[in-house]
C-alpha cells in the first residue's frame, strides 16, 4: 500500500521497503558465500542508496555514459555491495550470478568498486576519502563544462546542469584528503555537490570514540557547506522520508555544497551483529544471517532471494531513465540548434580530438639558449590555451614556480569571490596548498569527462599526492602532473625540497608515464605527445627543471621516449651515454671529451622510460645497440631505474643520498655530476666491457 508524506512527493510503498530489505539480504548472502567482505554498512545504507538510484538521481541504466546523468560516488568503497545491489536492482547489467561471485576471480563485483570494470561504477574507490575528493573534482568539472558550452543559460536550465552525489563513511571523513577536498569545495561554492555522511560510529577498532571527538557538522559549516542532520526512525533504521526531504533540500541549495549527516546502525537489523565492529569487515555467520532474514520476513533457508515483484518494480528504473534521457535529448537538441559552434566543439572534445592546427601553436625554442624546462612548459601551456579551450588547470599554490598559469586574467573561482580575475568558468585553478586533494580532484575531473586537466607542484611534493597518482594509474586516467624543481638543481632550499628517490619511485607505479625532458624543445614535444595520448587514457608526470639547461635541435623521436641526440663520430659507437633532464648536457659534454680522445660516443636522451619501453625491439636496439656493452646512465637521483639499461659492464652516475643546501652548480660539482665524472664512468665501462 502506498503512503505519501505531506511534506515531500516521495512515494514509499511496501514494495519499496521490500526492495530495500532485499538489498540487505543480498549484501549478507554475498559476503557469507565468499566468506569475507563488508556486509554491515551495505545493510544499513540500503535505504539511502535505494533512494538515490530509484527516487532521486537522473540516470539511465541502459546508457551509463550519458553526458547528462547525475554522478554517484561511493567513497566508502569497502561497502561495495551498497553500489552493486543498486546496479543489479536498477538494471545496469549486473545479475544475481554476479552478486553470488562477489570478490572472486574474474567477477564483475570485485572487493572494491573499480572504474572501467563494472558498468555504472563512476570511480575506483577503496582508499578512504579518495571518493570525496573525486566527487569534488566531478563537481568542478561540471561547472567548467557548463562554462565551455552553455555559460549564459539560467541556473537549472542547461543540458549540462547535473548533480554529484557521494556517500562517505566515518573513515572517509577522518582521512586528511577529505578535509582538503571539502575545504576546496566550500571555497568553490559547489552547489551541485551533495555528500551524505553515514554516521554509524563504527570503525575497525570499534566505536569511533576511540579516535574522534570533533563536531563534524560544525566543521563542515566552517568550510562553507550547507549542513543538515537526518533523524533515525524510531526502530533505529535510516528514515527514507527524512533522507528524501534532506536530499531534495540539498539539491535546492545552489550556492554551496551540501552535507547531510545520517545516523545509522551498522548491520541493522541483525539481532546480535548490529552496532558491532565485527559487522564492518566480516561475514555475519550462518546463524546471524538466518536470524536477520527472519526479522526482515525472508525465508532463512533461501539465499539470494529476490521476488519477481521486487525486480519488476526496481527495473522500472530503465523506463524512467529512458524517459529522462529522452527529455534531456530534446533540451540538448535545442541547445545544439542555438549553439552550432559550441556543439561542434563539444563533439570534438567528446571524441577526444584536438582542434585543427593546434600543433602549429607549439612554440619552437632557439638552440643554444639556456631555458628552464619549467619555463618552456609554461610557454607551451599559454600557447595551447589559445586554441584548446578544454585544457585547464593550475597549481597547489606554486603557479609562479610551476609556470602553470594558462590565463592570468581568468581564475576558476565562484561568483562572489573578490578577486578581479574571478570567473566561475575560469581557466586557471587555484588548488591551494592541498596536493593530495589536487591529485584526486584531478582524477574526478578526468572521470567526469569532456575536459583536459593538469596540476602542478614541486616534484618532491608528489609524495603528498601519491595515493591519488596511483589511483589515476590504476584507472588509466589522462591527467597530467607538472612536477617542477626536479632535482638538487633547485639549490638552496636544501634536502627537504630536493627530490632524490622520487623519479625511481614514480616510475615504479604501473601505468604512470614519467617524462623528464632534456631541454625546451623536448618539453614542447613532450606536451604534444601527452595531448595526443589523451584518448589512450594514461596519466603523465612531467619532471621539469628550475634551472636553465641548453637547448638542442628539436627531434620528433623524443616522443618515442628515447632517441639518439648525438651520434658517434669516427666509426660505430664504442660507448653509449644515456641521460635525462638536466643531466643530458653532462652526457653531451662528456661525449666531446671522449670523441677528442678517439672514442666514438653516442648520446641518448631518454625523457620517458615508459614511452621507450612501448617501442618495438628493432627501434630500441637501434638506439641502444646490444653489441655496445659499454654504457653510462646519468641522472641526478637514485640509480634504480638504470641498471637494466646499462647491463653488467655499465656504470651509473647517480645520487644515492640526500642533497644539501647550496647553489645548484656547487651541488652538482660536489656530488659528482660533471662531464668529467661521466667521461670517467665511460672509461670504466669500456674497460669492463673489454674483459
Amino acid at each position: 500500500m502506498s503512503t505519501k508524506p505531506t511534506t515531500t512527493d516521495l512515494e514509499w510503498t511496501d514494495v519499496d521497503r521490500r526492495a530495500v530489505d532485499t538489498a540487505r539480504v543480498l549484501a549478507m548472502d554475498s559476503v557469507q558465500k565468499v566468506g569475507n567482505g563488508h556486509p554491515g554498512t551495505a545493510m544499513s545504507l540500503a535505504p539511502a542508496a535505494y533512494l538515490l538510484f530509484q527516487k532521486l538521481m537522473r540516470h539511465d541504466p541502459a546508457d551509463a555514459q550519458w553526458t547528462g546523468r547525475d554522478r554517484f560516488v561511493l567513497s566508502a568503497g569497502h561497502s561495495s555491495l551498497t553500489l552493486y545491489t543498486q546496479l543489479y536492482l536498477a538494471g545496469y547489467g549486473l545479475e544475481l550470478s554476479d552478486l553470488e561471485s562477489f570478490r572472486t576471480w574474474g567477477s564483475k563485483t570485485p572487493g572494491h568498486p573499480e572504474y572501467g570494470h563494472t558498468v555504472g561504477v563512476e570511480t575506483t574507490t577503496g582508499p578512504l576519502g579518495q571518493g570525496v575528493a573525486n566527487a569534488v573534482g566531478m563537481a568542478m568539472a561540471a561547472r567548467y563544462e557548463r562554462g565551455l558550452y552553455d555559460p549564459e543559460a539560467a541556473p537549472g536550465t542547461s543540458p549540462f546542469d547535473h548533480m554529484i552525489y557521494v556517500i562517505a563513511g566515518d573513515g572517509c571523513l577522518q582521512e586528511g584528503i577529505s578535509a582538503e577536498a571539502s575545504s576546496l569545495a566550500g571555497h568553490q561554492k559547489l552547489g551541485n555537490l551533495v555528500l551524505l555522511w553515514d554516521d554509524n560510529h563504527i570503525s575497525i577498532e570499534g566505536d569511533t570514540e576511540t579516535a574522534v571527538s570533533e563536531d563534524t557538522l560544525k566543521r563542515y559549516e566552517a568550510y562553507g557547506w550547507h549542513v543538515q542532520r537526518v533523524a533515525q526512525s524510531p526502530d533505529g533504521d535510516l528514515d527514507p522520508r527524512g533522507l528524501y526531504e534532506a536530499l531534495v533540500a540539498a539539491k535546492a541549495v545552489t550556492d554551496r555544497p551540501s552535507f547531510i549527516a545520517a545516523r545509522s546502525i551498522i548491520a541493522w537489523p541483525a539481532p546480535h551483529a548490529q552496532n558491532t565492529e565485527a559487522a564492518h569487515g566480516s561475514a555475519l555467520g550462518a546463524e546471524e544471517v538466518a536470524a536477520t532474514k527472519k526479522v526482515l520476513g525472508f525465508d532463512p533457508e533461501k539465499s539470494f532471494e529476490v521476488s519477481d515483484e521486487v525486480i519488476t518494480h526496481t527495473r522500472e528504473a530503465l523506463d524512467r531513465g529512458r524517459e529522462a534521457r529522452g527529455e534531456w535529448e530534446k533540451t540538448f537538441a535545442a541547445w545544439r540548434t542555438a549553439n552550432p559552434e559550441r556543439a561542434a566543439t563539444f563533439d570534438r572534445v567528446r571524441a577526444g580530438e584536438l582542434p585543427a592546427g593546434w600543433e602549429d601553436k607549439l612554440p619552437a625554442f632557439e638552440t643554444g639558449k639556456a631555458v628552464a624546462t619549467r619555463a618552456a612548459s609554461g610557454k607551451v601551456l599559454q600557447a595551447l590555451g589559445e586554441i584548446i579551450p578544454e585544457l585547464w588547470g593550475g597549481s597547489a599554490d606554486l603557479a609562479g614556480s610551476n609556470n602553470t598559469t594558462i590565463d592570468k586574467t581568468s581564475s576558476f573561482l565562484p561568483a562572489g569571490n573578490p578577486l578581479p580575475e574571478a570567473d566561475p568558468y575560469g581557466r586557471t585553478v587555484h588548488y591551494g596548498i592541498r596536493e593530495h586533494a589536487m591529485g584526486s580532484t584531478m582524477n574526478g575531473i578526468s572521470l567526469h569527462g569532456n575536459t583536459r586537466i593538469y596540476g602542478g607542484t614541486f616534484l618532491v611534493f608528489s609524495d603528498y599526492m601519491r595515493p591519488a597518482v596511483r589511483l589515476a594509474a590504476l584507472m588509466q586516467l589522462p591527467v597530467t602532473y607538472v612536477w617542477t624543481h626536479d632535482s638538487i638543481g633547485l639549490g638552496e632550499d636544501g634536502p627537504t625540497h630536493q627530490p632524490v628517490e622520487h623519479l625511481a619511485a614514480l616510475r615504479a607505479i604501473p601505468g604512470l608515464n614519467i617524462v623528464r625532458p632534456a631541454d625546451a624543445n623536448e618539453t614542447a614535444i613532450a606536451w604534444r605527445e601527452i595531448l595526443k595520448r589523451h584518448a589512450k587514457g594514461a596519466p603523465h608526470g612531467l619532471a621539469l627543471t628550475r634551472q636553465g639547461v641548453p637547448t638542442y635541435e628539436a627531434n620528433d623521436e623524443a616522443a618515442k621516449g628515447g632517441y639518439v641526440l648525438f651520434e658517434a663520430e669516427g666509426g660505430a659507437p664504442q660507448v653509449v651515454l644515456i641521460g635525462t633532464g638536466s643531466e643530458v648536457q653532462l652526457a653531451v659534454e662528456a661525449r666531446e671529451q671522449l670523441q677528442a680522445a678517439g672514442v666514438p660516443t653516442r648520446v641518448v636522451s631518454m625523457p620517458s622510460v615508459e614511452w621507450f619501453d612501448e617501442q618495438d625491439q628493432a627501434y630500441k636496439d637501434s638506439v641502444l645497440p646490444p653489441s655496445v656493452k659499454a654504457r653510462v646512465a646519468v641522472e641526478a637521483g637514485i640509480g634504480l631505474t638504470w641498471h637494466r639499461f646499462v647491463g653488467d659492464a655499465g656504470r651509473i652516475v647517480s645520487l644515492e643520498h640526500f642533497g644539501a643546501s647550496a647553489d645548484a652548480k656547487i651541488l652538482f660539482r660536489e656530488f659528482g655530476f660533471t662531464a668529467d665524472a661521466v667521461a670517467s664512468a665511460a672509461r670504466e665501462s669500456l674497460a669492463a666491457a673489454a674483459r
